[in-house]
């Protein structure tokens, strides 16, 4: 695999530089056309690489085959998942990738804004790294190694594959989605169109990094309507909806329970949106935590705040709606173990360090695993995602790659 880490490169950098960022108010699929930008290229060069049975779906996911290479109909077939879009969190707009060859150990400041600085404070996982080749933004968008990274790894895992027949192994399926950062990634998504047995996303974090279990999540959006009047003659009349979305706000935990005060195994609430007027006020929360009863506690607490503020202010009309968007993967792989198993022993034969944690988070592996096709997600490099100081090496994308081809020749002798 003597190319590989030329080839991930040029890959990523051209990847990065498309804006494919995701909007949660869109109710089209994908939720912003200029996802499908990404999405038609990479059909230009699934088509140029040779992959069959390419397909754009009309709920915006591209699916390829690279076909298999051993004659053997009870070879189960194995899929590989990325997504296209960036989070809303920060600007993905005209995202300048830079590549730190050799990295030396010290700080790392984006010149584009030099307040924007990588250092072993923010990024422990970068004292490791030194000598490697580390791609950051340039200080005033976020990377886009979220997912633009696993894109890369599954893009090159299928050229090296199509271009080395001799390698053994049964039918992939390769599957690119869009709206993994606002929940929606595999919601519309079809097994049938998949035509899966297993899958993987590339979608994680360090080096050797295998997930089988993620947050289960749920939204919360409270609504509430206010009485309008002019300041002038307010007294008495006037119910000021921001007002009591702030007095909302306060009921809800501070110093506990939120993203900033919470790690390892603990959930939280988390106001991550607040809009409105003084007539009308919306709060959006995301409510996250391993087990289920914690979700439905988190949940408990927002319907109570809202119940609370509603009783102390009858005139105003507060709406609390809960919508469930993804679950722990760990209920339904801890019933079969293979993928994760396969996974490590692919890292083994890499020669890579497991690491096996549960993530803060959630992938598109968490919905297609509860829709009944188990979906462990693996490494890809990603660090800081969501910000400016986002970050990938190079040389952990290579490492992704390796193991992916590992895990279907694993795959190959499960007849």
């Amino acid at each position: 695999m003597t190319s590989t880490l030329q080839d991930l490169e040029a890959r990523f950098l051209r990847y990065v530089q498309i804006d494919t960022q995701s909007d949660e108010t869109s109710n089209t699929a994908p939720s912003t056309l200029i996802q499908l930008d990404l999405l038609r290229q990479l059909i230009t060069e699934l088509e140029e690489l040779g992959t069959t049975e390419i397909q754009l779906t009309d709920y915006g996911c591209v699916f390829a085959t690279v076909p298999a290479t051993i004659d053997d109909a009870n070879l189960p077939t194995v899929a590989f998942l990325a997504h296209v879009d960036t989070a809303p969190a920060f600007n993905g707009f005209g995202v300048k990738p830079i590549v730190h060859r050799g990295y030396n150990g010290q700080e790392i400041t984006l010149p584009d804004d030099d307040t924007q600085i990588i250092n072993h404070k923010n990024s422990p996982y970068l004292a490791e790294k030194i000598g490697e080749d580390i791609v950051t933004a340039s200080g005033t968008t976020l990377l886009g190694a979220d997912d633009k990274a696993g894109i890369a790894i599954i893009m090159t895992m299928a050229d090296y594959l199509l271009q080395n027949p001799q390698i053994p192994h049964g039918k992939i399926r390769l599957c690119f989605t869009p709206d993994e950062e606002i929940g929606r990634g595999v919601v519309n998504l079809k097994l049938e169109d998949l035509g899966a047995d297993v899958a993987y996303t590339l979608d994680g974090g360090p080096k050797g990094e295998v997930t089988y279990e993620t947050f289960s999540a749920d939204k919360a959006v409270v609504k509430i309507t206010g009485i309008s009047t002019h300041t002038g003659t307010a007294k008495d009349h006037l119910v000021n909806a921001l007002n009591l979305a702030c007095n909302l706000v306060n009921l809800l935990p501070q110093e506990t329970d939120t993203p900033e005060t919470t790690s390892g195994r603990q959930g939280f609430i988390h106001l991550y949106k607040i809009s409105g007027t003084a007539a009308y006020a919306e709060l959006h929360f995301i409510l996250r935590d391993y087990e289920l009863d914690g979700l439905q506690a988190y949940g408990d607490k927002v319907r109570e705040a809202s119940l609370s503020i509603q009783n102390w202010e009858p005139r105003a009309h507060i709406t609390c709606t809960i919508t469930p968007q993804y679950r722990n993967m760990r209920y339904w792989l801890e019933k079969d173990m293979k993928p994760v198993e396969l996974a490590l022993k692919a890292l083994d034969q890499a020669v890579i360090k497991p690491i096996v944690q549960p993530i803060r988070g959630g992938t598109d592996g968490s919905g297609l695993t509860e829709k009944g096709l188990p979906t462990p997600n693996l490494f890809v490099g990603a660090h800081n995602c969501h910000g400016p100081l986002e970050w990938v090496s190079l040389q952990d994308m290579a490492a992704a790659t390796e193991v992916c081809v590992n895990l279907v020749q694993l795959w190959a002798e499960q007849s």
